[in-house]
């Protein structure tokens, strides 16, 4: 190339087309001549628009200013202004310009940021009808992508089946890796494990990804033991496997509760060189918190130390939430202290767990001394940590100094959600304040906050609990008129609210309609409680066996609860009054029977409790279900190696 013509380029790139609205072309004069021997202190003449439309000076396969225009595509395209890039490529199109498949997959990109994945597809199409550019693969791999990542994933397998038919483009390891997550995203993982077979056919080779996509996929339909033999193949066939392969494994054993081969595989990790990152402990701490052994997660914790791997937020947030979960708040808030010992900082997630767990657990002066302590070290709260606030607040019997902080709350600009309105309603509920449980209610609608079935679950059992039956009945058909979906709660408290009115058969009309819904509707415990205790009311004692009997054909276990009724029926009703040690003796039994061994350890601890000792034969088909064989064997054989040393 020329100097000149570099001159020109330069300054073309300046050009007022630039600056212009797309399609809109200044009147400037042609580029004036001008001498190589012009003083050095005057710039160039600028260059004129009219060199956008000339079509005789070519460079190379370039027409002059086709660079300028692949500039421009570039930056309409990164500030998603669709409307111009379609105006620039007419505008191309119309001047016969060069088109490069580069041009299209920066739109295409484009898109896919501004989730247009459709209009991807439609200009794809174009390409080589309209603009006279060959699509190839790297053009088909990127639309494909975009739909993928949009998350359609039949419409993508859609798209890879037609273009590799009609425009014969020869798929490559990345296309591949994409059907292959596609497939699996859509539960179609026979058919992913087709295509992974089949990639050697095209003379492609899988690499980690292919494999760890197709792990994940396996690992998702339970079929883990065929995710973990592709490890072994994949070693086979000489790709070596880097730390998400293992990641996506050990993330699947320690879902299903599998941490010894977990733990293998971590080992087997660290033989093959891959180092174990913060995924995988972050992974391992979840798995052994999910198993309640926390003690293990702690001492993990410090072994990811040790080996200079540094726990994040996730790390801390799993270990916390796990005490939580186990009712060890106390403890979950020593391992925040641990955090920030470590030059770390809780974050608004981990200060909620712990506020809620420690109002769940009783422990109303730590929380707020907690909720103190985080303001202090400048961590804002957040929707989630009022939330948390407002709902241990009103636990605790305070839900006027619970409003208060809803109020604040508004006025740092986080807006209340459903969660945090259901607890202040159940609050006032609680109190006996049904006018305030009911402001909050409408408060909710004004604020556009969505009322869901938790909240339309709480109102009804509200209103039941305080008398207020018509009120109830009128909240539930507005349920059912706008299509909310009954949920258990609101289904147990209109059969309360009818028991309370001595509407027992209206109650028992709605447990059947409760019987003939899908598995989530199904009665729990409180529900048959509540029946049980309304046939005792009533000195029913032929109708509460019956309800007993359904409640143990539907796998409904009784509790602590459930015992008192029949032990109070028992007593009041029976002439003369029985102690019920026969009853719940002959309920363990029938529970025992049944492999329920949890349900009768429950009745047991009540027989003990009420000194209502099982008969020896009870107790020793309790012992036999409770007591694995292999266990017992292990026992005796530990025992007696003790006694030979």
């Amino acid at each position: 190339m020329s100097c000149h013509a570099k001159v020109l380029l330069k300054h073309s790139l300046r050009s007022p087309l630039l600056h212009l609205h797309l399609g809109v072309v200044s009147q400037t004069p042609t580029l004036p001549s001008y001498s190589s021997s012009s003083s050095s202190n005057q710039p160039p003449p600028p260059v004129s628009a009219e060199i956008f439309k000339s079509g005789s000076h070519k460079w190379g396969s370039y027409k002059l200013g086709d660079l300028s225009f692949y500039s421009l595509i570039e930056k309409l395209a990164a500030s998603s202004d669709f409307a111009s890039l379609e105006e620039l490529l007419q505008q191309m199109k119309r001047e016969r310009r060069v088109f490069i498949e580069k041009n299209f997959i920066v739109i295409f990109k484009a898109y896919g940021k501004a989730h247009f994945p459709e209009k991807a597809v439609n200009l794809f199409h174009r390409m080589e009808a309209e603009f006279h550019c060959k699509q190839t693969v790297k053009s088909f791999n990127s639309v494909l992508n975009v739909i993928i990542q949009e998350g359609h994933f039949h419409r993508a397998l859609e798209f890879y089946s037609h273009v590799c038919k009609s425009l014969n483009i020869q798929p490559n390891g990345l296309t591949f890796n994409l059907v292959i997550k596609a497939l699996c995203k859509v539960g179609l993982v026979d058919q992913a494990v087709e295509v992974f077979r089949g990639i050697h056919l095209r003379n492609c080779a899988p690499d980690s990804y292919t494999y760890s996509t197709l792990m994940d996929g396996l690992c998702k339909e339970g079929r883990i033991d065929e995710a973990v033999s592709l490890l072994d193949e994949m070693q086979i066939e000489g790709t070596f496997p880097n730390p998400f392969v293992f990641n996506v494994l050990i993330s699947a054993l320690c879902k299903k509760g599998d941490l010894v081969r977990a733990a293998k595989l971590v080992d087997n990790m660290s033989l093959k060189g891959c180092v174990p990152n913060e995924v995988t402990y972050n992974t391992l701490v979840d798995g052994l918190c999910r198993k309640g052994k926390l003690n293990k997660a702690v001492s993990l914790l410090n072994q990811m130390v040790a080996n200079k791997c540094v726990p994040n937020d996730v790390t801390f947030g799993t270990l916390v939430h796990g005490f939580v979960k186990q009712g060890r708040a106390s403890d979950g808030a020593s391992v925040l202290i641990s955090l920030e010992e470590r030059g770390h900082r809780g974050n608004e997630y981990i200060y909620s767990s712990l506020i809620s767990g420690l109002f769940k657990e009783g422990k109303f002066e730590h929380a707020m001394q907690l909720w103190k302590e985080m303001m202090e070290k400048g961590c804002e709260p957040n929707t989630v940590v009022y939330s948390a606030l407002i709902d241990g607040l009103c636990r605790e019997g305070k839900a006027d100094e619970a409003r208060e902080y809803l109020i604040e709350m508004k006025n740092k600009g986080h807006l209340p959600n459903s969660f945090t309105y259901s607890s202040l309603m159940r609050g006032f509920f609680e109190a006996g304040d049904c006018h305030k449980a009911i402001l909050v209610w409408k408060e909710m609608k004004n604020n556009s906050c969505n009322h869901n079935e938790v909240c339309y679950s709480i109102l009804i059992n509200g209103l039941c609990k305080n008398g207020k039956l018509m009120e109830a009945m009128m909240v539930w058909k507005q349920m059912l008129s706008r299509g909310i979906k009954l949920d258990v709660v609101a289904y147990s408290s209109m059969i309360h609210g009818f028991c309370n009115a001595q509407l027992v058969d209206q109650g028992m009309k709605l447990f059947n309609q409760m019987l003939c819904q899908e598995a989530e509707l199904q009665p729990d415990v409180a529900t048959y409680n509540i029946l049980l205790n309304a046939f005792y009311q009533q000195n029913n004692i032929s109708r509460a066996m019956d309800v007993l009997n359904i409640m143990l054909d539907q796998g409904c276990d009784p509790d602590f609860i459930t015992c008192d009724i029949f032990l109070k029926t028992l007593r009041d009703n029976m002439n003369p009054p029985q102690d019920g040690r026969e009853f719940l003796d002959e309920l363990v039994v029938r529970l025992v029977k049944r492999q329920r061994t949890i349900g009768a350890s429950k009745i047991i601890e009540v027989m003990l409790d009420r000194c209502l000792l099982p008969e020896a034969s009870t107790w020793a088909i309790v012992v036999q279900q409770l007591c694995k064989p292999r266990n017992i064997r292990k026992a005796i054989s530990e025992c007696w190696s003790r006694l030979c040393c």
